[in-house]
């Protein structure tokens, strides 16, 4: 029996999601990262206001505590700063510093390097770009 639609997309956007976390995962060990380290860095914009520990937590769809662990890491190797959030000053935010935003940046360029996505053509990024942006609403 031929596979439905939906569950075939599904299998192939996770199977991008774990050749390129196969992929990274040694180019990150040389900058001192986990994944789990590498994608707290992805969830933070210098280009935006530095979100609460309980945003990131969610963008990460993580729990407080793991998140706290990982945040501990990032400010231990002074790539990030835990300050009070200007929102709401019971709780904490975090902010990339200079260093944390060089690093965040060859996260990223390490990641779109090694991933099967590096193939494709600029249209084709732009239509599936345009789709997972649909399906994600």
């Amino acid at each position: 029996m031929d596979e439905q639609p939906p569950v075939a997309a599904i299998e192939a956007i996770h199977e991008v999601f774990l050749r390129t976390e196969a992929a990274i995962t040694g180019p990150l060990a040389e900058l001192g990262l986990t994944p789990a380290t590498a994608q707290a860095l992805w969830a933070l914009s210098p280009d935006e206001e530095p979100p609460s520990m309980k945003a990131v937590a969610a963008r990460l769809h993580c729990n407080a505590p793991n998140l706290s662990f990982v945040a501990g890491q990032l400010a231990s190797r002074g790539l990030v700063e835990r300050v009070p959030d200007p929102r709401d000053g019971r709780s904490r935010a975090l902010v990339l510093t200079e260093a944390g935003e060089q690093v965040r940046a060859q996260v990223m360029r390490i990641t779109v390097d090694h991933s099967p996505l590096s193939g494709l053509t600029p249209q084709d990024v732009t239509t599936l770009l345009a789709i997972v942006r649909r399906a994600l609403g």
